[in-house]
């Protein structure tokens, strides 16, 4: 039967062979969808959520957005690919969570990129909304509601409520919570409570002006937390695969081999930048990596040799060596001012030295002191002259504000009627002479006042405090130094243990500048008043300005403050030491305005750009 059709069945597969020929070149003509490219995984954390590898991922690849052209993004794509600034940083890291940020740099100057807090420092130290919309105080100070944004993401793509801040107001509350202690006994008197799901009430024990300014610290991402609480939270994975809501996310974290430093690489987050305020932003940095060296000696070498794009300083010595690698090297150094002030206190408390009460002698030493002169020798390229309690560039320090001129000649006789006054007073008699010009002088084997200078034992400081003691020595002064090492000196600045001393008054990890801790009557000896300084005028001042809630109305207190200050001669201000940023010719873009930390070198990254 089948022998009987075998041409009709001979004919059937020709046909369909004919077919299969013409349908087969017909598809050779189609043009052909490239294969996407696939996205590796091997550098994300691998405890990291699916939907944060995802953004993780876009973030690298720079995704198009709806208004940008294939052809456009593609040349962006590839110029992000090569915009890598590479950083040293010294030290190790511990846990990237900006609960814990205070007691490690290296972690503070990470978690810094990756979370945010309600409010976040501007370039004059003032506190602006972050992750509130606003806020509004109420008429006694002691509440703060606080609208939050409702456009923010988290790094995975869950949305930012008032749950996420719930949740880390009850861990820094928690009475076993294990980061800096300051920090857990500040926010246990604080109640939080949430009014809606973008809404918080903070309650305050007593008024502070400094409120908003605390609440620059990250918030923690609830659902990736739930369940653990603030013993847990210390050794939790989550310190090392974060999730925030900060311009920058975790790529990875790495170690190629025991002889190389160890990598933490950060990428652009999608969900940052695709916020209003922030697509005009050119970004360019697309992705950061900070290696870690175990010594600095080591970080500057590699900035030598060109491994890393960025240094800065934490000291007067790093400062130094990166001063010294920028006249042999091809480095760029961007300079700002550390919220420090370096100040002589005088002991206004002590027997010995009853005469540091008295205005004409304060005023007469800060008169005849040429602390230009001074900072130039003692201190090169490490500082400059301060003229005021407050740091400069701040928000309520005063422009105005300036030392009386150096007149030795003024001062001396200062000294003289002040000697002269405290002898009648305690009914004892000081020889003097008469000067060539007329002018009365000290005896030349009596001193009029007799006082030591307590310095930490660092050689710069030492060398500064020296340079002070010998031009007061030419006013009839007999000051001598005492060097002690750091953790004596801070123990006999604690107990009062000094005649006059040369202090640091740091403002770091702030960027308000309330100083009642410092100045305040109430102060000493329980706080940081160490001179036992009693002026009730500086006292009401701070009071006054530290319970108000605007920093509107602080000004006009800080400004009163500064000139009640220098005019009384509370303290001589010396010097404020300066933050140096060392950075390859390759970046640029990079402004520094207050630094209330190292970490606020980063303010604004949006506009660095690096060439290749």
């Amino acid at each position: 039967m089948l022998r009987g059709i075998r041409w009709q069945i001979l004919a059937f597969v020709l046909a369909a062979s004919l077919f299969a020929v013409v349908l087969a070149f017909r598809l050779s003509e189609q043009p052909v969808s490239p294969m996407p490219i696939p996205s590796s995984a091997e550098n994300l954390p691998t405890a990291q959520p699916s939907a944060t590898t995802t953004a993780v991922v876009a973030a690298g690849d720079a995704a198009p957005s709806d208004q940008t052209s294939t052809t456009d993004d593609a040349a962006s794509s590839d110029a992000a690919q090569n915009a890598v600034y590479r950083e040293a940083l010294v030290g190790a890291i511990q846990r990237l969570n900006p609960l814990f940020a205070a007691l490690n740099p290296v972690d503070r100057d990470i978690s810094t990129l990756i979370f945010e807090g309600l409010t976040r420092t501007n370039v004059y130290g003032e506190p602006v909304p972050a992750l509130a919309e606003r806020w509004a105080i109420s008429t006694d100070g002691l509440e703060y509601i606080v609208y939050l944004r409702q456009d923010v993401l988290w790094h995975d793509g869950m949305p930012f409520t008032a749950a996420d801040v719930i949740y880390t107001m009850s861990l820094l509350r928690d009475p076993r919570f294990p980061g800096a202690p300051e920090l857990g006994a500040f926010w246990r008197t604080v109640e939080t409570e949430q009014l809606g799901d973008y809404l918080v009430r903070f309650r305050l024990a007593q008024p502070l002006g400094a409120f908003l300014d605390r609440l620059t610290i990250g918030i923690l991402p609830a659902h990736a937390l739930e369940g653990t609480d603030a013993v847990q939270l210390a050794s939790h994975l989550f310190n090392l695969t974060p999730i925030g809501t900060g311009p920058y996310q975790l790529m990875r974290i790495a170690a190629p081999d025991e002889s190389q430093a160890r990598v933490v690489e950060l990428a652009a987050a999608p969900v940052f930048r695709q916020r209003r305020e922030n697509q005009s932003m050119p970004f360019a940095v697309q992705r950061l990596t900070f290696l870690l060296y175990s010594d600095f000696s080591a970080a500057l070498t590699a900035l030598a040799a060109g491994e890393v794009d960025g240094l800065a300083s934490r000291d007067r010595e790093e400062r130094r060596a990166l001063f010294d690698l920028a006249l042999t090297q091809n480095v760029t150094l961007v300079n700002g001012l550390e919220p420090t002030v370096g100040m002589i206190v005088y002991n206004w408390v002590r027997e010995s030295t009853t005469f540091f009460r008295e205005q004409r002698v304060r005023l007469a030493l800060e008169t005849g002191l040429d602390r230009s002169g001074a900072v130039e020798r003692g201190l090169p390229n490490l500082a400059v002259k301060a003229d005021s309690p407050l740091i400069p560039g701040g928000w309520a320090h005063l422009p105005s504000a300036a030392l009386p001129t150096y007149d030795p000649g003024a001062a001396r006789s200062m000294l003289i009627t002040a000697a002269e006054r405290l002898d009648r007073l305690n009914g004892t008699d000081n020889d003097q002479t008469e000067s060539t010009e007329g002018a009365p002088t000290p005896a030349a084997s009596t001193a009029l006042f007799s006082f030591t200078i307590l310095t930490p034992n660092t050689p710069s400081l030492v060398t500064l405090a020296n340079e002070i003691a010998t031009q007061w020595a030419q006013l009839g002064v007999e000051v001598r130094v005492e060097a002690a090492e750091i953790d004596l000196y801070e123990a006999r600045l604690r107990e009062s243990d000094f005649d006059a001393a040369l202090v640091e008054i740091g403002f770091s990890g702030s960027g308000d500048p309330d100083v009642y801790s410092f100045w305040h009557e109430g102060q000493y000896p329980d706080g940081a008043n160490y001179g036992g300084v009693s002026d009730r005028r500086i006292s009401e001042i701070l009071e006054r300005a530290r319970r108000e809630s605007y920093n509107i109305n602080r000004i006009p207190e800080y400004y009163a403050f500064q000139r009640e200050f220098i005019d009384r001669a509370i303290a001589l201000p010396i010097y404020n030491p300066l933050f140096t940023y060392a950075l390859s010719t390759r970046v640029s873009g990079i402004q520094l305005g207050y630094l209330s930390t190292p970490a606020s070198r980063f303010e604004n990254i949006g506009m660095w750009s690096v060439s290749r």
